[in-house]
């Protein structure tokens, strides 16, 4: 599995309930993403960074999402001068409390 760090630098600082909101408005759009197995939004503490953690099936299937229409989304969605990056991470190991379980890859 694959691990996809995005972030991006907004115009200006958002409290977590305006965070909340604009992310519970996009949420609906990753709910049948092929290969996405699982997302964390983000919100650094001073409001100024967003993003998220996704988890993935293969780099290839993370790799046919992050598109320049999933760009230009970012950028509409959150304003000017939130172009985003994408990190990719192996991710051998995962720990799941919630089902208790280890998962080797």
């Amino acid at each position: 599995m694959i691990t996809a760090f995005v972030q991006f630098r907004l115009p200006q600082p958002i409290t977590v309930a305006k965070a909340k909101a604009i992310f519970a408005s996009t949420a609906p759009k990753y709910r049948e993403v092929n290969g996405l197995i699982r997302k964390y939004y983000l919100l650094s503490e001073d409001g100024l960074t967003a993003g998220g953690a996704y988890l993935w099936r293969s780099r290839d299937e993370a790799e046919q999402f992050y598109t320049d229409d999933w760009r230009k989304f970012i950028l509409e969605k959150y304003g000017d001068g939130a172009e985003p990056s994408v990190q990719y991470f192996s991710s051998p190991v995962i720990v799941d409390n919630l089902k208790g379980e280890i998962i080797n890859i």
